[in-house]
C-alpha cells in the first residue's frame, strides 16, 4: 500500500511497505503544466535528482508487541544492550509514524469542519434545516469517537513502555531519551489538535480530555527530571533537543545507504572513441589538403583552421550521440543499503530518471491520466527504481522495511509568477474584493509492482501554489493483489 502525504510547505511525503522476498519495482509520473517552462535545460535531470529526491528506509513489522517483548528480554540481561537500544528504538519509530499519520488525518478533518462553519456563519441562518443541524452533529461525533479512540491507544502505548523501565543504568539512559522524546511528541500532536478544533461546546469534552494528556505528559518529563530548566523556558533549545532525540531514536532502525552513480568509466571511453574517430577524419583532411595545395601557403593554413573547427563542433555533438545512445534505457545511479549495527550489505536499487513525453508513456499510464486537450503541453517527469533486498541478513525477527521517498517540489516554485489577482463578488447587496493566489495542478502518478503481482497504479491530484502545497487528494486507484491474494499465492 502506497500513501502520499503532505510533509510541510513544499515536500512530499512517499510511503510504502514492502515484503523483501522479491524484487519491487516503483515507477513516479510527476505532470507538470507546460506554461510553467520546465525542460532538462532549466533544470536538469541530474540536478533535480539530487536536490528534489530523497529516500530513506527503515525496519518495519506489523507485529507491533515484538520490539517491546525484545527490548523487555535485554533489559533482563538476556540480550545486549545494543539490541535493546535497537528494539526500542524500532518501537517508538512506530509509534511516532502511526501517530503523526493518525493525528495528520484528524488535523485536516477538523480544518475541514471549521472552514464548513465559517462557511455557515457567512450565510444566512433562517435557511438551515434540520436536516443540516444533524449533519453537523454527525460529524462533531464522529470527530470525538475518533479522538477518544487515538487518546486511548497513545496512553496505551505510552503505558506499556513505562511498565518495563530498565533497572540497569547502562540501559536507562536510552529508555529516557526514547520516553522524553514520545512524551514531547504526544503532547505536541495533541495540542495541535487542540488549536485546530472547532469551536462550540461539542468540542469541549474531548478537547478538555486533550489537554488533560498533554498536562500529564509535561508533569511526567517535569517529575523524571528529562530537561533542565534553560531548556524548558526556551522553545529553541527545546526543539533543538528534541530533534536530536529523533534523530538517535531513527538511527538504529535506518538503513545506511550509499549512492553511485552509474557511467564514469563509460564516459570516459566514449569521450575518448568520439575524439579519436574525429581526429581519423581530421588527419584524412590534412593529408588531402597536403596533397592537393602542395607546400604550406595560406590557403592551407585555412584548410587547415577550417578542419580543426569542424573537428570541434563535430566532437561534442558525436560524443552526446554515443553517450544517449550508449546509456539509453539503463540505470543511471546505484543506490546500496546496510545494516546500521552490523554494517553488512542488505540490499541494492537501481535508479532512473529522466524527462518524458506524453506520446513515449505506456498506454495504461496514458488511461490513468486521462488527459485532455488542454493539458497537452505537459511535461512528464519519471523516476524508476527497482530493487531488491536480502532478508536473511536483516535483523532478527524483521522481513519487512519502510521505504520513505521526499519529493521536494521547490524547483518547481521558482517557475511560479509572483503576486496575486483581485476576484468580486457580491455579499449581502455590497461588492466585496479578495485577492487570489494563482494555482496550479499537478498529477502524480505512481505505479508499483512486487515479483509477478498485479501492478498497483495510483494517480494524486496535487494542488500547489508559489507559497506552499494546498492539497493532495487520491483520485484514482487500480489493479494490486490483496493480502490474501498474496498469501495464496505463496502458497
Amino acid at each position: 500500500m502506497i500513501t502520499v502525504e503532505r510533509k510541510d510547505s513544499f515536500h512530499l511525503k512517499i510511503s510504502r511497505v514492502m515484503q523483501e522476498e522479491t524484487s519491487h519495482r516503483l515507477e513516479l509520473f510527476l505532470f507538470v503544466p507546460g506554461e510553467l517552462g520546465l525542460n532538462d535545460h532549466v533544470i536538469s535531470e541530474s540536478e533535480f535528482y539530487y536536490s528534489a529526491i530523497h529516500v530513506k528506509r527503515t525496519y518495519y513489522s506489523d507485529k507491533h508487541h515484538l520490539p517491546l517483548v525484545l527490548s523487555r528480554l535485554a533489559s533482563r540481561g538476556r540480550l545486549s544492550s545494543g539490541q535493546y537500544r535497537l528494539s526500542l528504538s524500532l518501537y517508538a519509530y512506530q509509534y511516532v509514524v502511526a501517530l503523526d499519520r493518525a493525528t495528520q488525518t484528524l488535523l485536516d478533518t477538523a480544518r475541514e469542519l471549521q472552514r464548513a462553519g465559517r462557511r455557515a456563519d457567512e450565510r444566512s441562518r433562517p435557511d438551515d434545516t434540520p436536516a443540516d443541524a444533524e449533519e453537523g452533529e454527525a460529524q462533531a461525533n464522529d470527530l470525538h469517537v475518533r479522538l477518544e479512540e487515538l487518546c486511548e491507544l497513545a496512553q496505551g502505548i505510552l503505558r506499556r513502555l513505562r511498565r518495563n523501565r530498565p533497572g540497569d543504568d547502562s540501559l536507562h539512559k536510552y529508555y529516557a531519551n526514547i520516553d522524553n522524546y514520545l512524551s514531547w511528541f504526544t503532547e505536541q500532536r495533541l495540542l495541535a489538535l487542540v488549536a485546530h478544533l472547532p469551536r462550540g461546546r461539542d468540542y469541549r469534552a474531548i478537547r478538555e480530555r486533550l489537554l488533560a494528556i498533554c498536562q500529564d505528559e509535561s508533569e511526567h518529563r517535569e517529575r523524571e527530571e528529562y530537561n533542565a530548566q534553560r531548556v524548558l523556558h526556551d522553545p529553541t533549545r527545546m526543539s533543538n533537543k528534541m530533534r536530536l532525540l529523533r534523530r538517535l531514536i531513527e538511527y538504529p532502525v535506518t538503513l545506511k545507504q550509499t549512492t553511485q552513480e552509474l557511467g564514469g568509466g563509460e564516459q570516459k571511453a566514449v569521450k575518448g572513441l568520439a575524439t579519436g574517430l574525429v581526429m581519423i577524419f581530421v588527419s584524412l583532411g590534412l593529408l588531402e589538403a597536403r596533397d592537393a595545395l602542395g607546400n604550406i601557403t595560406a590557403l592551407f593554413v585555412l584548410t587547415m583552421a577550417l578542419l580543426y573547427a569542424m573537428r570541434e563542433v563535430f566532437k561534442d555533438d558525436l560524443r552526446n550521440t554515443l553517450w544517449r545512445w550508449l546509456r539509453k534505457g539503463r540505470p543511471k545511479w546505484r543506490r546500496q543499503y546496510f545494516d546500521a549495527t552490523s554494517n553488512a550489505l542488505v540490499g541494492r536499487q537501481l535508479e532512473w530518471f529522466d524527462y518524458k513525453r506524453f506520446g513515449r508513456l505506456d498506454e495504461q499510464i496514458k488511461r490513468v491520466r486521462k488527459r485532455n486537450v488542454a493539458q497537452r503541453e505537459e511535461v512528464v517527469l519519471h523516476y524508476r527504481s527497482s530493487s531488491r533486498m536480502s532478508p536473511t541478513r536483516f535483523l532478527s525477527g524483521y522481513e519487512k522495511t519502510r521505504e520513505t521517498l521526499s519529493l521536494d517540489l521547490t524547483p518547481l516554485t521558482r517557475l511560479m509568477d509572483k503576486g496575486s489577482h483581485q476576484i468580486y463578488r457580491l455579499k449581502d447587496g455590497q461588492v466585496a474584493r479578495e485577492s487570489v493566489e494563482k494555482r496550479h495542478l499537478l498529477n502524480l502518478v505512481i505505479r508499483e509492482q512486487g515479483g509477478i503481482s498485479e501492478p498497483l497504479v495510483m494517480r494524486w491530484k496535487i494542488v500547489m501554489s508559489r507559497s506552499r502545497i494546498v492539497d493532495v487528494v487520491k483520485v484514482h486507484e487500480e489493479g494490486g493483489d490483496t493480502e490474501a491474494e498474496r498469501e495464496e499465492a505463496q502458497d
